[in-house]
């Protein structure tokens, strides 16, 4: 079935716009609302954002909706994405709701949904969720009597502060490391510093001061070159960037060589092999992460399962295997030992835990493997869903046979849309830099062929 609404990570797009506008975003309140009505109790929603000046506006939309149908809201005001995952379960709610365009520029927002036991919420869910939206509902409205009511919630920083921190080694404090936090001016920018600060680190915060219009602009993990240079300059041991919501994490070490999702995989996976805490001797990433790690983890006997991208992807794969570690090469790290979805401060003190057991410079840590040269291109389409399916043009179509065919064994061709954006990404990876730019240059120039002959 075709989605109307949600994409990878929920309902996604610039705001004040449908589908992100306030008469949406009521109606998906409505909606989600019934579709987690169970029972005759009094049904509870937590509702948290980021720092985008449109999550007023959203906010109140969802909470008229939910409110509208009877279910009660609790708000929790800013709060990283894996903190709301967290409160759902802890406040034993029906529901959970993010509103965060995570990595995007302010001017997006976004509507992220978690059931009851603090997941996601499957495709199956969604599409239900999607049906009751374009239906008319006013039958299943509250009657007066039995309207919702609103609340906020004021010690949720403080809840989600010591669950994050009760995921460090009891035996280790951070005393004696020099941290440089970029923020991103999102959802972590005053729990991220205390967390490292009271469990012992000297913390240096960068973009840190949110203005409604500045989140993720020129920092945090999309522009990781950023936490590079502060890192340096400060003669810090290790730089961390958080996103918008605080859900990915990408780290540098003391020399400013930047740290991706898929070294973090391999770092946190060998240790916890080591110490006998890896579930099923294998990790779940996405089929962006880098051939290095699947030929690493292969030489610690160790299997990589690779699924379609998205975090929720990785999660399912992970509840279905057994696994306890999975992530994305951008930097989404999920270790279900102690989250339901990615946390990039619960990842980051398993990075800083490491490096305070082994005593030893980041530059010396975290490198584990050989990374094969990747090139990621992204091919704008203005109406995506209006061009039919490009990737199903014979053109497009031979130019990436073709080119798999020249990579053979020794790399990989990977195209795919956009589940957040209007745009088309070529992936080529091999062991011949200059080979896979030119194949995925390729491919890229017949995409937009396609695309603008329109």
């Amino acid at each position: 079935m075709q989605r109307k609404y949600f994409g990878t990570d929920g309902i996604r797009g610039e705001a004040n716009k449908a589908p992100m506008d306030a008469a949406t975003a009521m109606k998906v309140g409505m909606s989600a609302g019934l579709q987690f009505t169970r029972g005759d109790h009094r049904h509870r929603v937590v509702i948290g954002k980021d720092t985008r000046l449109s999550g007023y506006m959203i906010e109140s939309a969802l909470t008229s909706g939910f409110l509208a149908v009877g279910m009660d809201v609790v708000l929790v005001g800013p709060i990283p994405t894996p903190g709301i995952a967290m409160l759902t379960r802890s406040l034993r709610a029906d529901l959970g709701v993010m509103i965060s365009a995570s990595h995007n520029p302010f001017k997006d927002n976004g509507i992220k949904l978690f059931g009851p036991d603090g997941y996601k919420l499957s495709d199956e869910i969604e599409l239900k969720i999607e049906a009751r939206m374009d239906k008319d509902i006013s039958d299943n409205l509250a009657t007066p009597k039995n309207l919702g009511r609103a609340k906020r919630l004021d010690d949720a920083a403080g809840r989600y502060i010591e669950f994050v921190k009760s995921s460090f080694p009891k035996k280790l404090n951070l005393s004696g490391l020099r941290i440089v936090l970029d923020c991103a001016h999102g959802a972590a920018y005053k729990l991220g510093p205390t967390i490292l600060w009271e469990l012992g680190a000297e913390v240096i915060p960068i973009s840190n001061s949110p203005t409604g219009f500045n989140i993720n602009e020129n920092c945090g993990s999309t522009y990781p070159e950023i936490i590079a240079k502060e890192t340096v300059r400060l003669q810090a041991d290790i730089g961390l960037s958080l996103d918008g919501d605080a859900d990915r994490l990408v780290v540098c070490d003391e020399e400013g060589n930047l740290i991706d999702g898929d070294q973090l995989i391999a770092l946190i996976a060998t240790e916890w092999q080591e110490k006998g805490r890896l579930k099923k001797n294998g990790v779940v990433t996405t089929q962006m992460s880098n051939l290095g790690l699947e030929i690493y983890l292969k030489s610690k006997n160790l299997e990589l399962k690779r699924t379609n991208i998205g975090d929720r992807y990785v999660v399912e794969e992970m509840r279905k295997g057994g696994y306890n570690i999975g992530g994305e090469q951008s930097g989404h790290i999920v270790l279900s030992d102690y989250s339901t979805t990615g946390d990039g401060l619960i990842a980051a003190l398993q990075v800083l835990a490491v490096l305070k057991e082994k005593e030893k410079k980041a530059s010396e840590l975290l490198k584990v493997f050989e990374a094969y040269p990747q090139v990621l291109l992204s091919v704008k389409v203005k109406n995506l869903s209006g061009h039919g399916d490009i990737l199903q043009d014979n053109a497009v179509k031979k130019a990436i046979v073709d080119s798999e065919k020249q990579l053979g064994q020794k790399g990989r061709i990977f195209v795919r849309k956009s589940g957040t954006e209007p745009v088309i990404r070529v992936m080529a990876e091999g062991d011949n830099e200059h080979l896979i730019k030119q194949l995925a240059e390729n491919i890229a120039g017949e995409i937009a062929k396609v695309a603008n002959s329109v």
